[in-house]
């Protein structure tokens, strides 16, 4: 009994699908390198629309997942455990980070807003930061709205 190899594909994937791909990953290269060149805004963030509520908010938290969060009086609006703020303290962390890089005190507060079409966002104005709170899931933007309206 004769084993006799089968003779293999020597193209697994076809040439001018490769060829398609790379020009893609060039082109993609080649916009996200003119759009940074010449500083186009952000197109992502959605307009700002009206205001239904703001709210002044300083946010401490910890690695652990705790977080605390204060009025802009110093007033406790929440005291958060580890199963709890989780996602607060995540954002926390966030924006500590984007404070350092531009040396900006870590306990300025921020603005917590609701805009009239539901959405969720938190502002840093001092550095420009900002997260819009929808995009992480139903839970974690009422972890927000809590702090809105507690």
């Amino acid at each position: 009994m004769s084993t006799r190899a089968l003779p293999q594909d020597r193209e697994m994937i076809p040439r001018i699908l490769l060829r398609a791909m790379f020009g893609l990953v060039l082109v993609t290269l080649a916009l996200v390198t003119f759009a940074r060149l010449t500083d186009r805004p952000l197109e992502a963030m959605p307009a700002d629309g009206p205001v239904a509520q703001e709210r002044v908010i300083q946010i401490f938290g910890s690695m652990s997942g705790k977080a605390r969060v204060l009025d802009q009086h110093g007033g406790l609006i929440a005291d958060l455990s580890e199963t709890e703020g989780g996602f607060v303290s995540g954002v926390w962390r966030s924006l500590n980070h984007e404070r350092a890089k531009a040396n900006i005190d870590p306990n300025a507060p921020v603005r917590l807003v609701q805009f009239t079409d539901g959405r969720l966002a938190l502002f840093d104005d001092a550095t420009g930061f900002r997260v819009e709170l929808r995009g992480f899931g139903a839970d974690n933007t009422a972890a927000f709205l809590r702090l809105l309206n507690p």
